[in-house]
């Protein structure tokens, strides 16, 4: 089992330079990733939970953290693919891939913030996981570095040629979300699944519907496709990772519910000491 870490960019702590120290922390006391959340606008329960309170950019965060660790994985859980343009977040990933020597773990959904999509009006939300699959087949198609083409609802290229490319090829796309749309785009497009806060029979039961999207497109789960759950440090033990690893869960990411950094230091802290030794 690999163990992660989602940095709190989103409980808006004012000292960023905090939050990124909290990768170093993650790496030295035994963590295989750290991990960062999205969202652009403090709108509907983000501005309930955060009032003006800074939410800060996850993939400013993640070059940071790039420099001041050298083996942990840096994921995105998840970047809101309807907020942003792809061939823009093609260069931004593949540089930070670069950067961090092949670390990116891209994780990505379409987000069910209603009031933010209205705000950041880049498609409408109705039509939010149409663009995202076109997002995903732009950035495929860039990462080659050779020059490409693609005619799509959302974007159109014309020999379009975009360096560098990822370290690893293909970047690990993991795909967020716990509907049957996301399990179908994990299989179209991913290297991954993450689940948010299932329990370890509520997964086994999607993982039968994603090894049949799967099928469908011709591939099969095998050991190179994670499955990553994400959820609350609180209340996991040996016991849940136990179930979890059994129905198949390669990852587990696991977050804190406050903004205060010694607490969640010396909390990560404890539990790599039980839980990952």
């Amino acid at each position: 089992m690999r163990f992660g870490f989602v940095l709190p960019n989103n409980w808006g702590v004012g000292d960023v330079r905090a939050v990124v120290e909290l990768a170093r922390v993650a790496e030295e006391v035994g963590f295989d990733a750290v991990w960062v959340n999205h969202h652009v606008l403090n709108a509907g329960y983000i501005a309930e939970r955060l009032g003006n309170r800074p939410y800060h950019d996850p993939l400013t965060v993640l070059t940071a953290a790039a420099m001041i660790t050298e083996r942990v994985e840096l994921g995105t859980s998840v970047l809101v693919l309807p907020y942003l343009h792809p061939v823009v977040l093609a260069k931004q990933l593949a540089t930070l891939d670069r950067l961090s020597g092949g670390r990116v773990v891209a994780g990505v959904g379409v987000g069910t913030l209603q009031e933010e999509h209205e705000l950041v009006d880049m498609v409408p939300f109705a039509d939010r996981g149409a663009y995202a699959d076109e997002c995903l087949d732009v950035m495929r198609l860039l990462w080659t570095a050779e020059p490409v083409a693609y005619e799509g609802t959302h974007f159109t290229l014309r020999e379009a040629l975009a360096s560098p490319s990822p370290v690893r090829a293909p970047l690990p796309i993991i795909v967020g979300g716990n509907s049957p749309p996301a399990l179908r785009r994990a299989a179209r497009h991913g290297q991954g699944w993450q689940p948010i806060a299932l329990h370890p029979a509520s997964i086994a039961s999607r993982l039968e519907r994603l090894d049949d999207a799967l099928r469908a497109t011709g591939r099969v789960r095998d050991g190179d496709f994670r499955i990553s759950i994400r959820r609350d440090l609180d209340g996991l033990d040996a016991s849940l990772v136990a179930e979890y690893q059994a129905v198949g869960v390669t990852d587990i990411a696991v977050h804190t519910a406050t903004d205060d950094i010694g607490a969640i230091g010396r909390g990560i802290a404890a539990f790599a000491d039980r839980m990952i030794g």
